[in-house]
């Protein structure tokens, strides 16, 4: 396969006046006309740095030392910032990992979009703009919402924009900064189809740098591993995640939570990625079980082990070998729970946007997006709130922070009733309410450094603090004291998203909304995470509203599990009986798309515009889209609530008739 883009001998460093820091060091790898390459790590091993390098594109305080990467035979680190542009968005283009800073927020998507296709004249001939534009929505299963701005969409919906705007030119490489991290995962698959599609539609070549090895298996025909800025191991996508041979590749496959809940953490990752603490030889010997006085002072460097194959290890025989891992089943109640209700909401309706006064005097509204939710949280429990983008997951947890006051409904707190808007709260109700936003660069100052983004809440409550106390929360969030003089802008996204966790940590509140907030970080992170919440709900009772479309964490931390689509609750349970049993055809089709650490053959089913005759809320919404719908009556008549032994489901199909199944089988003998 001939090569598309080659990269040699990259090294770059960050830094400034003062002097510079090496982060990529001796970087090389290759990708085929066609082919898509994984580069996988934890976060700050150089990955995004590698990727963005591509494109021509670096910081002011980055320079590249060494190296070249080769493009169709041509240097892009030599080109002027004319000739890049003219590559970039229409032989190269790019998908970020946050959809959010990358859209126009003063621009509708469809001018966005409008804008590359002019820009590089790619209008396909005897096409009109504007149906090319519908096009490019549906091929990335969106309806047209050209009309819409940024903000009047969800994260899920924002990327699947961005990835439409990233293909208008049919690219020759693609390159994707973990684009689905926001994504549920029917969503999640749907895109990775469509990229596979794409691949072989115009033979599209991928760059694709993520933690989420198991949907990288779907996608993937080889696969890089860095490790503080070093490509440690390089190797087919399959035999690398099924026969992993570094120490470090090893650790991290180790470290993915799987659907049955099983702990294999034994195998995982210890300690976190310090550079300062790194040893002269192999980057990794401060963490790796198998080093020996000689790794820690002779570098190690990339040595082909097989066919296709190359690995930076000198003991990688000894690391391969089979090990055994103690092997326990998480249930899915963690202990014993307080009765105390905490939070109560009933029956909660929500809708973005104000009636004009045409409307109002016509009395016409806009339609509800969330409707008649029904929800409690105890002391010391977990609920997840799981569903696809757009479900009204957010909105809810909005809605409970006071961020969108409700058209309809009650929020209590400790039995007294919430107001319905922040600046009405006391100071009290706002401290045990703490939200941990799904995308931290919109949530963290980026003119101001850690230690005054942590500061900063705990001056607003009054709660005293000093050094250690900072110092504590970062160590507890897999960071350390050398964070606390950084700007937001110098750490990668996972290391601000945990800035953000331990910042709503740091004042002590009862309830905790996390919407998302592990779905920017690596996976041996993530495992620090979980532990961290699960010991703050065991030890402090700190309640939990778990907003995640990662089931396998759900399986870990969740005592119940509240599945909605399109702003209304299709189930609810305890979290070991709705994954092993789910009943509802909802849930099943959630846990079907939930990806293994092999490539299956999952084919996705497109979010469709439900058939009832009615208006929003009258039948099943999942009518058009569900795979036991039973004839006309889902679509136009509500489903009956239904209870289950440890919760209730909304279906036309009795309990009795809903087949019963364990799931995932094949992820269950992986472990």
């Amino acid at each position: 396969m001939k090569s598309l883009i080659e990269i040699r001998n990259l090294n770059i460093a960050y830094g400034g006046p003062s002097g510079w820091t090496n982060v990529v060091q001796d970087v090389s790898f290759e990708i085929g006309r066609g082919e898509a390459f994984g580069l996988v790590g934890e976060s700050g091993c150089g990955k995004s740095t590698v990727a963005y390098r591509l494109l021509g594109y670096g910081t002011i305080n980055s320079l590249v030392q060494t190296g070249e990467v080769l493009f169709d035979g041509t240097d892009l680190l030599k080109l002027d910032a004319g000739a890049l542009a003219r590559l970039r968005g229409n032989r190269i283009a790019f998908v970020p990992q946050n959809p959010t800073t990358s859209l126009s927020p003063g621009m509708r998507v469809g001018s966005q979009i409008r804008e590359m296709i002019a820009t590089h004249r790619a209008l396909p001939e005897g096409m009109t703009m504007e149906r090319r534009i519908v096009e490019l929505f549906a091929l990335v299963g969106l309806p047209d919402v050209s009309r819409r701005y940024p903000h009047e969409l969800s994260g899920g919906q924002q990327q699947r924009v961005t990835i439409a705007m990233a293909v208008a030119c049919n690219p020759d490489l693609l390159v994707l900064d973990e684009p689905t991290t926001g994504l549920d995962v029917t969503t999640q698959r749907q895109i990775i189809q469509l990229l596979r599609d794409l691949r072989t539609r115009i033979g599209m070549a991928m760059l694709y740098v993520t933690h989420d090895l198991a949907l990288l298996a779907q996608i993937a025909d080889r696969v890089g591993v860095m490790y503080a800025g070093q490509l440690i191991e390089v190797a087919p996508c399959d035999r690398l995640l099924q026969t992993p041979a570094h120490p470090y590749s090893r650790g991290l496959i180790g470290s993915i939570p799987t659907i049955d809940g099983t702990d294999r953490q034994a195998l995982g990752l210890r300690g976190v990625l310090r550079r300062d603490q790194m040893a002269g030889g192999c980057k990794f010997a401060p963490r790796c079980d198998f080093a020996t006085a000689a790794c820690r002072t002779m570098p190690q460097l990339l040595e082909p082990i097989g066919v296709a194959r190359f690995i930076a290890c000198m003991r990688w025989r000894e690391a391969a070998a089979p090990q055994t891992a103690a092997s326990a089943v998480r249930s899915g109640i963690k202990g014993a729970l307080k009765s105390d209700r905490l939070l109560a909401v009933t029956g909660l309706n929500l809708s973005y946007g104000d009636p004009g006064i045409l409307d109002r005097l016509v009395g016409r509204t806009s339609p509800s997006v969330v409707r008649e939710i029904d929800l409690e949280l105890r002391a010391g429990e977990v609920v997840a709130l799981v569903g696809e983008s757009g479900s009204g997951k957010s909105t809810i947890a909005r809605a409970i922070s006071g961020r969108l006051p409700p058209r309809a409904g009650v929020i209590s707190l400790d039995g007294n009733l919430l107001t319905s808007t922040l600046k009405n709260r006391s100071v009290e109700q706002l401290r045990q309410i703490q939200y941990i936003f799904q995308n931290p660069d919109a949530s963290l100052n980026p003119r101001r450094p850690i230690r005054a983004i942590l500061q900063r809440p705990l001056k607003h409550f009054g709660i005293g603090s000093d050094g250690q106390t900072l110092e504590g929360v970062l160590e507890s969030v897999g960071l350390h004291a050398g964070y606390l003089d950084r700007f937001p802008e110098q750490l990668s996204g996972g290391e601000r998203q945990r800035i953000a966790i331990a910042r709503a940590l740091l004042v002590r509140p009862k309830i905790l909304i996390c919407d998302e907030i592990l779905s920017a970080l690596d996976v041996s992170v993530q495992a620090r995470i979980v532990e961290l919440l699960r010991s703050l709900k065991e030890k402090h009772a700190v309640a939990m509203l778990f907003i995640s479309h990662d089931l396998a964490v759900v399986q870990q931390l969740a005592d119940r599990v509240t599945v909605l689509y399109r702003g209304e609750l299709m189930q609810l349970g305890d979290t070991a009986t709705l994954l092993e049993n789910p009943l509802h055809p909802y849930t099943e089709m959630l846990l079907e798309a939930a990806p293994a650490l092999k490539k299956d053959s999952y084919v996705s089913r497109p979010p469709t515009v439900p058939t009832s005759k009615g208006a929003p809320g009258i039948g099943c919404p999942l009518a058009g889209r569900c795979p036991r719908q039973v004839g006309s009556i889902c679509a136009d008549m509500p489903p009956p609530v239904q209870k289950t032994g440890t919760g209730y489901i909304r279906c036309h199909i009795p309990v009795s008739k809903l087949p019963t199944r364990v799931v995932q089988s094949e992820q269950k003998q992986l472990a």
